[in-house]
């Protein structure tokens, strides 16, 4: 019983890393360019996860465990980031909030 083939899931993982980067050069919001930039390094686990898979060893599974630390850390600064700077600014629109002086 074979799965679907490595390519189905190389395709998936461009097509959210492409979303991701669209989100993050379109999108106005701080929130939704954080959530762009998260979908990118989930786009980029399931390669690793896929080719770990295919070539049946561990190591990619390492470097994606690795990315969501990354990732949860970035989640935790990130927000408060965010919070601070709608307490300030009572704004989360990047234009607006363009510069680190009050």
């Amino acid at each position: 019983m074979s799965g679907p083939p490595l390519a189905w899931y190389l395709i998936l993982s461009a097509v959210l890393f492409a979303l991701g980067v669209a989100g993050f050069l379109f999108r106005k919001s701080i929130i939704t360019i954080f959530m762009s930039i998260e979908l990118m390094l989930n786009a980029v686990n399931l390669s690793f996860v896929a080719f770990s898979y295919q070539l049946k060893q561990v190591n990619g599974h390492v470097f994606a465990f690795f990315v969501m630390v990354v990732a949860a850390a970035e989640a935790a600064v990130g927000l408060a980031i965010i919070v601070t700077v709608f307490k300030n600014r009572e704004t989360l629109n990047v234009d607006e909030v363009d510069s680190m002086k009050y």
